[in-house]
């Protein structure tokens, strides 16, 4: 399987996490949110002008920066069910 960042990810496409490159008080946050190693993600939207992405982890909806996105790693990128 390939792996990408959350970043690259376009509306309708899910797929898994596999990594959080990310600061511990920021991965403690996202952990929270439920954005952790092994969950599905799916993307929503995307918003105009290099603005938020918009995913849902399980039934939470979150925004989230471009630069924070890019610092997760995702594999098994599909269609969403």
């Amino acid at each position: 399987m390939s792996t990408t960042h959350l970043a690259n990810l376009k509306p309708g496409q899910s797929a898994t996490i596999l990594s959080l490159d990310i600061e511990t008080g920021l991965q403690h946050r996202f952990c929270a949110l439920g954005l952790r190693c092994g969950q599905e993600i799916l993307m929503l939207r995307r918003g105009w002008m290099k603005g938020p992405l918009h995913l849902r982890v399980g039934m939470t909806e979150v925004m989230l920066r471009r630069c924070d996105a890019r610092q997760i790693s995702i594999t098994g990128i599909g269609k969403a069910a």
